[in-house]
């Protein structure tokens, strides 16, 4: 009975062969359900822009709400511009939020106080604040249609006192 489950070589040598195909049959069938199939991870729409008010660059965050309320919100960068990657496309309405501490125009410092500037700290100007009014969709009246399809858009937005 034992002679019975001994295999040849030249039958060990063909089952493992087998085996090794199956196997390798598989990785790639797993592999390739988990990599190219399905969407992709890079931005279809940007929408980049500048926040100003009074010609002054904004300090804050800039939210695009679009259908069903889905929100998608960027920083302003200390020269007012950002960038929205993949914002819902269609009418979106747009908030404007200051940042904590920041209220009206940033004053330059007086030159006696002057220190040199932490450049690890984002150094640069941090901008002014936005009115109050931006902050909420119903009170902002800024609107903006982001188009279908990828590339960037550019939409500045002047916020009025």
């Amino acid at each position: 009975m034992l002679t019975a489950l001994t295999l040849s070589n030249a039958s060990r040598s063909r089952l493992a062969r087998s085996l090794c195909c199956v196997s390798l049959l598989l990785s790639v069938v797993v592999l390739g359900g988990v990599s190219g199939c399905g969407k992709s991870s890079g931005p279809k729409v940007i929408v980049t822009g500048k926040v100003t008010l009074n010609n002054n660059p904004v300090a804050g965050t800039v939210t695009f709400i679009g259908a069903e309320n889905k929100e998608l919100s960027a920083p302003i960068a200390g020269d007012g511009t950002y960038a929205i990657n993949d914002p819902p496309t269609g009418q979106v309405q747009i908030t404007v939020k200051g940042l904590p501490g920041v209220s009206g125009t940033v004053k330059p410092p007086d030159p006696k106080d002057m220190k040199m500037p932490d450049m690890g700290a984002g150094g640069g100007s941090q901008g002014v604040a936005p009115p109050a009014k931006y902050a909420t969709a119903a009170t902002s009246g800024l609107t903006y249609e982001v188009k279908p399809g990828a590339g960037t858009q550019t939409h500045n937005i002047e916020l009025k006192p």
